[in-house]
């Protein structure tokens, strides 16, 4: 699967290689409902074309019109967008959501360090360029200078606050959520999480398991032992969740042994207090996990809703896979 992001950030190569001067813009910060995430991108050209989107339309209208009026002369401005603002270039457009929104536009020339940036970026949303503690776009307002550094690879997308010279926006692969084995609470997951934007792989070698399994469209079975498939090289980045949920050890175990070994930002494995206590033991003996290692899987997996079914307890695992991802902890909640 490649993202929206990996698409707009192809796109601007493929224009910068053939000489053509490209406007990157990036959501920084929204306020009240705005449908597009901080880091979100679009690519354009004087012309008009362009890819991706910032907003449900009317952003994206105002900006093309300004920019062929021949307005975004300068390598990097913000522009704020649903309010006006005393220290950014605002706009006269109101959004239908009542939110506002703040933009960053640069204005990249066709040059061979701008293209290697472009390049970078894409391997980085690749999974190529991914390291246990992300990877971030810098971008100084002056004068346009961009470069990567490291960043941790969950919280916010977005660090900058109106009146700093340095944005830094957080890039990596599209999210994605291994299941380490079916059983009908996996199956819920991948539902949930195919519809929140993730790349969902299945794996299970269990042939009397997986014979007549239904899955959500979208989904990636492979017939393999899950553990060996996490241990693959470049299957678990810092955007990945490792999830198993089939209360087999010989599946779940193995699965937990090998994504502590990879820079999978969340790993978890359902079963109770006294079951996981056990796991724990059998973990540290006959894995032998230390103790940091350990403290990376969340046993029992998922939020503390009191859930009972299948769906009930998917829906805990998933929103407690989005609340790491989204940098929060527990008391926060």
């Amino acid at each position: 699967m490649q993202s929206l992001d990996y698409q707009v950030i192809g796109q601007a190569i493929a224009w910068v290689e053939n000489g053509a001067t490209v406007w990157l813009c990036t959501v920084l910060s929204t306020f009240g409902s705005s449908p597009r995430e901080p880091g979100s991108l679009m690519v354009a050209k004087a012309n008009g074309e362009h890819v991706g989107s910032l907003s449900g339309g009317c952003v994206e209208e105002d900006f093309l019109a300004r920019l062929a009026a021949g307005d975004y002369a300068l390598p990097a401005v913000i522009v704020r967008y649903g309010a006006p603002a005393d220290t950014l270039e605002g706009s006269s457009i109101r959004l239908p959501c009542g939110g506002i929104l703040d933009v960053l536009v640069e204005r990249i020339i066709a040059t061979s360090d701008n293209l290697a940036h472009l390049e970078q970026v894409r391997a980085s949303l690749s999974g190529d360029k991914t390291n246990e503690k992300g990877l971030a776009r810098c971008i100084r307002m002056t004068d346009g200078k961009r470069w990567l550094e490291t960043m941790v690879p969950t919280g916010p997308r977005v660090e900058w606050q109106e009146g700093e010279e340095i944005a830094k926006v957080r890039i990596g692969p599209v999210a994605k959520l291994i299941l380490a084995g079916y059983s009908t609470v996996a199956a819920a997951c991948a539902q949930f999480a195919i519809s929140l934007g993730y790349q969902v792989v299945l794996c299970d070698p269990r042939e009397e398991v997986t014979r007549n399994i239904v899955l959500p469209e979208g989904v990636a079975f492979i017939p393999q032992l899950p553990s060996l498939y996490i241990a693959a090289q470049g299957a678990c980045t810092p955007s990945t969740a490792v999830v198993a949920a089939t209360h087999d050890p010989r599946i779940d175990d193995l699965a937990m042994m090998a994504a502590v070994k990879t820079p999978a930002s969340y790993i978890g494995v359902m079963g109770s207090r006294r079951t996981s206590q056990a796991r724990e033991e059998r973990l540290r003996r006959t894995g032998e996990l230390n103790q940091a290692e350990i403290e990376r899987i969340h046993m029992p997996i998922g939020l503390d809703l009191g859930s009972k079914t299948p769906a009930e307890i998917a829906l805990a695992i998933v929103a407690d896979i989005v609340r790491v991802r989204r940098g929060r902890t527990l008391a926060e909640l």
